[in-house]
């Protein structure tokens, strides 16, 4: 491991639908947290070590890998355990309907484009060329976790996001509803 940059900051830049998507159970569903940011190494073949947290969340879900995919809207590739894409490919035919062209687009768009990954004995995956040329990925990797998906970085580019992210957390935080009940100033 490179570096390890605190605890996850940054928001979650994620489809209107993803909203809905819950953690804990769903079913019998259990959807993976994943938190903090990490740098790691990016070998020649492509593989990079996912950090022993993102692997220990996965590792109870019946496929104990991680699936990647491309997200809409950042230059980045995004990841999650099986049961989030699960519960997004249910979200999308219960929303839209199985022949709806809308769930037909965002479905070929992150689902079709995903790769369901295991990991080697060394805790690594082999990070799909396609999603790494996205992604500009070469040499090092950040793994950054928002919560119920995570997001992989070129170092740099990641820097300039997170600068950006602060920025916006900065203005829209302090106008967010209280959770839990009570006053949180």
């Amino acid at each position: 491991m490179v570096s390890h940059m605190g605890s996850g900051d940054g928001l979650n830049a994620c489809l209107p639908f993803c909203d809905g998507l819950q953690g804990g159970k769903r079913g019998s569903r259990r959807v993976a947290f994943f938190l903090s940011t990490f740098t790691n190494k990016v070998d020649k073949k492509g593989r990079v070590s996912v950090p022993a947290q993102f692997r220990a969340a996965v590792s109870s879900s019946h496929f104990p890998g991680i699936v990647l995919y491309r997200p809409l809207n950042l230059p980045c590739i995004e990841g999650s355990d099986i049961s989030f894409l699960e519960q997004l490919s249910d979200r999308l035919y219960g929303d839209f309907g199985p022949f709806d062209p809308h769930q037909m687009s965002v479905a070929t768009a992150i689902l079709g484009g995903a790769a369901q990954l295991s990991f080697d004995p060394e805790g690594r995956v082999a990070l799909p060329g396609d999603l790494r040329n996205i992604a500009n990925i070469e040499g090092e990797a950040t793994f950054v976790g928002i919560g119920r998906k995570f997001q992989i970085w070129a170092s740099d580019a990641y820097k300039a996001h997170h600068a950006k992210q602060m920025a916006v957390a900065e203005v829209t935080a302090p106008g967010l509803p209280p959770f839990g009940g009570g006053d949180q100033s």
